[in-house]
């Protein structure tokens, strides 16, 4: 399957689950126009606590739809926005992506990824148990976490279901991706 955007969602408030909606409009440098989290400093509450002046690496949420599919037949009930996600994909190993890799959306969007969602305690307040399901261990040993990647918007755009998803990769050496 070619990588596609499966859904689009954004929340002017500050709420946990987004509404899904027929389109977003990404701004170059800010985030997603209308969502809680646009602007050029942190905008997430608890970080915007420890230091307001950080430099926003959270300003689009992607979640690969296939983690709904696992979560759904796991019992949860998870849909397009229900865990905060701006966009949602469908054929693409976000998980698997450096860090830095950018993602062309539609016609003219660019986001890079700048890590990984660091799975949070709301997770368990929209359903019992999802925050352990969204975590996983690495055959290392080491924490993986699954709730999806956080990006900045390189190129503006607008973003629909439908439209489709080309990965540029930077030049190695790949650095993987890591919370922010």
């Amino acid at each position: 399957m070619n990588p596609i955007v499966s859904a689009v969602a954004l929340s002017a408030a500050h709420t946990f689950t987004k509404p899904v909606t027929t389109s977003i409009r990404l701004l170059a440098g800010l985030g997603i126009e209308g969502d809680a989290h646009l602007g050029v400093t942190v905008k997430h509450r608890s970080r915007v606590r420890a230091d307001p002046t950080k430099p926003n690496l959270r300003q689009v949420h992607l979640i690969h739809g296939e983690l709904h599919d696992e979560l759904q037949a796991a019992g949860f009930n998870v849909d397009a926005g229900s865990m905060g996600e701006n966009i949602t994909t469908r054929g693409i190993d976000l998980l698997g992506l450096p860090r830095g890799a950018r993602l062309r959306i539609g016609a003219d969007a660019i986001v890079e990824i700048t890590g990984l969602r660091n799975p949070c305690s709301q997770l368990d307040k929209y359903q019992k148990g999802l925050t352990a399901a969204v975590l996983g261990r690495h055959p290392d040993g080491s924490l993986m976490r699954r709730a999806g990647v956080m990006a900045i918007v390189v190129a503006g755009g607008t973003a629909r279901a439908g439209d489709a998803i080309r990965v540029d990769l930077p030049a190695p050496p790949h650095l993987p991706l890591e919370p922010v």
